[in-house]
């Protein structure tokens, strides 16, 4: 079975660029260019782990918090250690 993991997210839209900001305790805060209109936050912050992780585009999913800042997306393809090595620079 393909390794998987979830993972806590705070993500700030209306930003500049998309972008990590860092790790707050178990969630990883995202900057997001996009707006929160639509679903198109969601998308861009999907687009954007699944390209800094080297995934595919549908490995990466919003599990809970479609509305909300705080969210958690499901990896398919990695485990929580190999996310978190890779996301933190």
């Amino acid at each position: 079975m393909a390794p998987s993991c979830t993972l806590a997210i705070k993500a700030i839209p209306n930003a500049p660029r998309t972008e990590v900001v860092g790790w707050l305790g178990d969630a990883l805060k995202v900057k997001v260019h996009a707006p929160p209109v639509e679903g198109k936050a969601n998308e861009a912050l999907c687009e954007f782990l699944a390209d800094t992780l080297q995934l595919p585009r549908r490995a990466v999913t919003v599990l809970r918090g479609d509305t909300s800042r705080q969210k958690v997306v499901r990896i398919d393809g990695l485990d929580l250690a190999a996310v978190r090595s890779a996301l933190v620079r």
